[in-house]
């Protein structure tokens, strides 16, 4: 799956260079990984959460839409976390406050 997203964001981003922020997964550290050559990783220090942005995504989705939840289905779970994701998409500078982090904003800026 990790082959797959990194040829969709190396396709769409053709013409850009992506600088991509990864953990030690396995996924992200296996020999079998293609990585096209527009798109770079910067690993993040090991046992160290809080730099990665996806997990203030997921922090503040648990928060608002799961909490204290109990679910009759998963597709009502599904919806929930859609409805989660569809409220960060439409509040953007929301968005990146949870996970405008300076040190992956300084090559924008600079």
């Amino acid at each position: 799956m990790m082959n797959r997203f990194l040829k969709e964001v190396g396709r769409v981003y053709k013409d850009n260079e992506v600088i991509m922020q990864v953990d030690g997964a396995g996924w992200h550290t296996t020999k079998s990984l293609n990585i096209p050559c527009n798109i770079h990783f910067v690993k993040q220090p090991p046992y160290s959460p809080e730099l990665n942005p996806v997990e203030h995504i997921w922090d503040d989705i648990r928060e608002k839409e799961f909490n204290n939840e109990i679910f009759d289905t998963l597709n009502q779970a599904m919806d929930s976390a859609v409805e989660g994701i569809l409220r960060l998409k439409n509040n953007r500078n929301y968005l990146s406050s949870l996970t405008g982090f300076d040190h992956l904003m300084y090559n924008l800026e600079h």
